[in-house]
């Protein structure tokens, strides 16, 4: 097969290095492509944007399957045109690219379909803009409408941010037509992650989970770039997290937009912020994000090009994706001044003392070749990449790479990954202990409380009985490992948490399981009977038990912990306001 890729960026380079391991791939074009793509591709000097002129070379060179990398001739309309010629292209079509075009359509399609997102309003006016603003205060988040490179977006934390903002869009115009309309909406607090998947509109085929780094500085510091580094997998993404993103946004957002008639086949990119086991859309981008495009290529194993093609065909529900469980991270170097102007024409050195690390790449996104010398030409000029057992090994390599590679005034962050490092860390402060994995469906209760406030556990299997040694054990050693809380759960004679309770002073709680006949009073009479000195808190049976023994356990820790206890504050508060809004239905019955 002949292929050609749309871009010239980081992106697009990975994009080119994942085509050419494909067997079916014979020759592979770029236009315009960069210094490094031109090692594995031939680069054409036609700009991504300029349609008819890659129309007619795909035509003229007989081009087998045409990949769109950028966000610009997606929205021009780049795919309905050649699918009009009968050529194949991967990538969204202009109504279904409104999705990244338009912050505002987004929005309304997000409320229209209930999808997890901000409430925000959307304005033409910097009169009306203004007005709004006075009336919500901030923080607040302001955003230009239309594409703006990642740029767009400003977090006001004072009024006289949202001053500059409004005024950077609507009275100086950076963003051109992008800024003829704001999008005004709550600022959210949270962890932010980019969750992407294949699609053809039907079948929704996820990636594994990666989180970008947009602000320059390290700590997230300064104005928004294109993106500094990403890292995958990110582990606030749990197993559990990834089945809802997928449940509540991800599915729901291809039905919708196939309800709208706007057929959805590509890449969706959803950035998300999560705040303990809440989901919420900030932007959806019609095609895979740079950086998060290179460590996602890098961990996917299967071959890109029959998955492409069979969303073009729309037969997606016949792949599967085949993803390396190692981590990856990559660090973007940039030119200094960039988001802001930069100097250009800089030689790069090092790059070939790079090339010998293993499981390591450089993928170019701003560089030109000037005679026998690569050359920095770009803000982002380079995203240095690198697989890695763990997420600190896979830091660790990166920045070594980047270590030998030097231009004047280079520039790039120190802390790309240092999140997940921190999160991978934390220790967990409740123990649950299930008699048997059994239980876990029930015991799922638990976790969910305690993600809902941010609690970390660990959760095993023990049995009273089956393995007294290994109970005794775990409860033993408890509070050296720096747990807090224990809750037990286990059905029929359920000694397990009187067990638990007499090898630890931690507080216990458990979790009587239903697995008889009689419906769990027999595990409720075995978990709440202990003898005096050996106390266990028992709540209720079953999945109602197990939902308040993980509230239990987050009041306990709310005793020395003051954020949890606002958050407890929240949650009951909410409780009532949902009790109210329910009574409202019945207060005209008579």
């Amino acid at each position: 097969m002949k292929i050609l890729v749309i871009g010239s960026g980081g992106r697009e380079h990975a994009l080119v290095w994942k085509i050419a391991k494909s067997p079916k791939v014979t020759k592979i074009f770029c236009a315009p492509g960069n210094a490094g793509i031109a090692d594995l591709a031939t680069c054409i000097p036609i700009n991504s944007d300029n349609i008819y002129k890659l129309l007619e070379f795909v035509q003229k060179e007989k081009i087998d399957f045409t990949v769109v990398g950028p966000e610009a001739p997606l929205t021009k309309g780049i795919v309905d045109i050649f699918e009009k010629q009968r050529l194949k292209i991967f990538g969204a079509s202009k109504k279904a690219a409104e999705i990244e075009a338009s912050k505002s359509f987004a929005k309304r399609l997000m409320n229209k379909y209930n999808i997890p997102t901000a409430k925000g309003k959307t304005f033409t006016s910097l009169s009306k803009a203004k007005q709004y603003l006075d009336s919500v205060g901030t923080p607040i988040v302001i955003k230009a409408d239309g594409l703006a490179s990642g740029k767009g977006v400003f977090v006001c934390a004072t009024e006289k941010d949202t001053k500059q903002a409004l005024d950077e869009i609507f009275t100086k115009k950076a963003f051109g037509d992008a800024g003829k309309k704001v999008v005004i909406e709550k600022c959210l607090k949270g962890e932010e992650v980019s969750f992407l998947a294949f699609t053809d509109g039907k079948t929704v085929l996820a990636l594994p989970s990666s989180q970008d780094h947009k602000a320059i500085f390290d700590d997230d510091k300064g104005p928004n770039t294109g993106g500094m580094g990403a890292y995958s997998p990110a582990p606030v993404v749990t197993e559990r997290l990834h089945q809802k993103i997928m449940n509540e946004v991800m599915i729901p957002t291809v039905r919708a937009m196939s309800a709208e008639g706007r057929k959805y086949k590509g890449v969706l990119y959803a950035g998300l912020m999560i705040d303990n086991d809440n989901i919420q859309v900030l932007e959806f981008n019609a095609r895979f994000g740079d950086p998060e495009a290179q460590p996602l290529l890098m961990r996917l194993k299967s071959d890109i090009i029959p998955i492409m093609e069979a969303i073009s065909e729309e037969r997606l529900h016949e792949c599967a994706l085949e993803i390396d469980d190692r981590a990856t991270v990559c660090v973007v170097m940039a030119s200094g001044g960039y988001p802001g102007s930069y100097p250009k024409g800089m030689p790069i050195s090092g790059l070939d003392k790079v090339k010998r690390m293993r499981d390591t790449y450089v993928f170019h996104a701003g560089t030109s070749k000037d005679k026998d010398r690569i050359v920095a030409t770009g803000g982002r000029v380079l995203g240095v990449t690198s697989l890695g057992d763990t997420v600190e090994k896979a830091i660790q390599k990166s920045y070594e790479a980047v270590s030998n590679i030097d231009w004047e005034g280079v520039y790039f962050r120190k802390d790309i990954g240092q999140k997940a490092v921190k999160r991978i860390a934390r220790k967990p402060l409740v123990g649950i202990v299930m008699g048997s994995d059994s239980d876990l469906k029930v015991m799922e209760e638990t976790m969910a409380a305690l993600r809902q406030f941010g609690v970390p556990f660990e959760i095993t299997v023990a049995s009273a009985h089956r393995s007294p040694a290994r109970a005794a054990k775990y409860a033993s050693t408890a509070r050296d490992r720096g747990l807090k809380v224990i809750i037990a759960a286990a059905g029929l004679a359920a000694h397990l948490a009187g067990s638990i309770a007499a090898h630890t002073t931690l507080p216990v709680i458990g979790v009587p399981i239903n697995a008889s006949s009689v419906q769990g009073l027999d595990s409720l009479l075995s978990t709440v009977q202990m003898p005096p000195g050996i106390p266990v808190a028992t709540v209720a049976i079953d999945k109602p038990g197990a939902r308040n023994a993980g509230i239990l356990a987050v009041q306990i820790l709310a005793v020395s912990d003051l954020e949890l206890a606002k958050m407890l504050d929240v949650f009951k508060s909410e409780m009532a306001a949902a009790v109210e809004q329910k009574a409202k239905k019945f207060e005209n019955i008579r």
